[in-house]
């Protein structure tokens, strides 16, 4: 298809087109002769994964073209999915001046659900929330830790499986990166109302 079909395919406007064309995020068509060029499904199926980084995971034009830089570059899949992990969730937004940052309650965590115990920038990630909460004075008791990562652990069992599962990258960093997100909020708003049934039940009589 022309880069007008494909423009009317995606939804994507022309102007927009050229310009992920320009920035490295799409690759180039076949060239037809000096003045056209000819594209794929590939390339409408990129042109959407750009669409749904931007708008639905919020991404800015620099994070998604690391990310497609990692993907076509043919990084192992470990790697890409610790990549959209880091990007999706802020992870790099984390502070870690003095290389690893470990806390007795980040190790105790790794124990209770049996976890790998390597760096990452979640690792990183949870032993700074830890040292914060800690500075400031909110407890962190053993019991809440089991309890909550035994949770989160189920969760991210049922996510996984579906991440992984795909084969073409696009859809690949669509699952992970869309899902992620989506996914995280769904968690967020079921604990809000968790949160407010428990309030309901042990408040409901004095109101």
């Amino acid at each position: 298809m022309q880069l007008k079909e494909l423009s009317e395919r995606t939804g994507v406007s022309p102007a927009s087109i050229k310009f992920y064309l320009r920035e490295g995020l799409l690759p180039a068509g076949r060239t037809v002769h000096a003045t056209r060029a000819e594209y794929s499904e590939h390339h409408a199926n990129r042109l959407e994964l750009i669409q749904a980084l931007r708008r639905v995971v919020g991404l800015n034009i620099a994070q998604i073209g690391s990310l497609l830089k990692m993907a076509d570059g043919g990084a192992p899949r470990l790697e890409l999915l610790a990549a959209i992990q880091r990007t999706v969730l802020g992870l790099d937004e984390v502070g870690t001046e003095h290389g690893e940052l470990r806390t007795p309650a980040g190790d105790a965590v790794v124990r209770f659900r049996n976890w790998p115990d390597v760096p990452s920038d979640a690792r990183n990630a949870l032993n700074a929330q830890l040292a914060r909460m800690e500075s400031l004075g909110v407890p962190v008791t053993a019991e809440l830790l089991d309890a909550y990562s035994q949770a989160v652990d189920a969760i991210a069992a049922t996510n996984i499986s579906a991440t992984t599962a795909p084969d073409d990258v696009n859809q690949l960093i669509m699952t992970a990166a869309v899902g992620m997100h989506l996914h995280g909020q769904l968690v967020l708003k079921l604990l809000a109302l968790a949160h407010a049934s428990h309030a309901i039940r042990r408040y409901e009589k004095s109101i």
